[in-house]
């Protein structure tokens, strides 16, 4: 069989950037000098405003994830009925809409970009209709245009997930400004994070003053609780980190980029592999995942055969998204999550495989798992 022998060391699908020991330190000191550790302290509100100037937003409101985030999203849009989104996305996207007693409508994704099909959500709208949740996955931008298309036609909110979105660019303009409210995830797995973070990002100043409310206890001032909130609140450590990693954002998406480039050189020409969908020049990418679809006839092994089978060879991948959302227990029995009406999601999600991108990955060790996939 192979003459390439495994890894001395596990390959993981992503790694975390972490920032120097030294300048964590110094922003500790700040902090323990004043003893603020949260409720919106000045680590947090100085990372909110640069952050609004790095993505390019009017309005954004720090979260301790993006989960309660988006939850608060919902809330914060009063949305009820049934919300249009995608299959093919973290399971946390569907939930936050059953956790705000909507009923996720899925409809099938674009074969190319693999987000949602732009095409196919008039179709699925009904009177119960309140919104579209759209997800830019693996920071490949919807089409925003045609999706406020309809949304304008019938009166529809507009939320999207960029938890994948952080630093994309469509034109000059950041991906967050787009719809009426997305939503960011600075997870540790994610190109920026704050360890474990999020954000909401728009351009209402009225809907800023209602999610910071709603993510804290409803709570407007010491004798006054205006509504029923949730604590979704960022403290000061992490949000120190975060101002920290802001700094190492542009270094590690240039890194990303160039081992695109190695995954796109090797494995481009091999029959059966199907590389990241391209975006037009206007797009500005951050490249935190490198994803490939195995399409077994032509490839001649299976997705799952070469998820196994780089395992051997201390390479660990992800199939990522697998299972689909609408094939989770708790969604299955919805009209819309039958296999009948999300054809493209259903064979997408069997292809589909997250294979290692993080900055400190070596382009050598990129070539090799190339030549592994290759051999198969």
């Amino acid at each position: 069989m192979s003459k390439l022998e495994p890894f001395a060391e596990s390959i993981f699908v992503t790694r975390p950037v972490l920032p120097k020991i030294e300048e964590v330190t110094e922003k500790l000191k700040d902090i323990w000098s004043i003893k603020w550790l949260t409720n919106n302290g000045p680590q947090h509100y100085m990372l909110e405003r640069e952050l609004e100037k790095y993505l390019k937003v009017p309005y954004l409101s720090l979260f301790n994830n993006g989960t309660i985030a988006l939850i608060v999203a919902c809330q914060s849009l009063r949305l009820q009925g049934d919300v249009i989104t995608t299959p093919f996305t973290f399971a946390a996207t569907p939930h936050v809409l059953s956790w705000n007693n909507i009923n996720p409508i899925f409809c099938d994704i674009d074969e190319e970009t693999m987000n949602i099909d732009a095409e196919k959500i008039e179709s699925m709208i009904t009177p119960r209709t309140s919104a579209i949740l759209a997800v830019h996955v693996f920071g490949t931008p919807c089409d925003v245009k045609k999706i406020q298309q309809v949304a304008d036609a019938y009166g529809l909110k507009v939320i999207y997930d960029a938890a994948h979105a952080f630093g994309v660019e469509i034109g000059d303009e950041g991906i967050g400004t787009f719809g009426d409210i997305s939503m960011f995830s600075f997870h540790a797995t994610k190109l920026y994070h704050t360890v474990e973070g999020g954000a909401l990002v728009h351009g209402d100043k009225n809907l800023k003053q209602r999610i910071d409310l709603l993510k804290n206890f409803g709570i407007k001032n010491e004798d006054e609780v205006v509504m029923s909130g949730i604590n979704g609140k960022l403290d000061e450590v992490r949000a120190a980190i975060g101002r920290i990693m802001l700094n190492y954002v542009e270094e590690e998406r240039e890194k990303r980029r160039k081992l695109h480039e190695v995954y796109n050189e090797e494995l481009g020409d091999v029959a059966g592999i199907k590389l990241m969908p391209k975006c037009g020049e206007n797009v500005k990418l951050n490249y935190q995942y490198y994803v490939i679809r195995v399409d077994e006839k032509i490839f001649g092994k299976s997705r799952d055969y070469v998820y196994d089978e780089l395992k051997k060879y201390n390479v660990h991948t992800r199939k990522y998204f697998h299972p689909l959302c609408s094939e989770f227990t708790c969604y299955r029995q919805l009209n819309s999550a039958s296999v009948e009406n999300l054809p493209v999601a259903n064979v997408v999600g069997k292809q589909v495989l997250s294979l290692p991108m993080y900055g400190d990955l070596a382009a050598d060790d990129v070539r090799k798992i190339c030549r592994i996939i290759k051999e198969f």
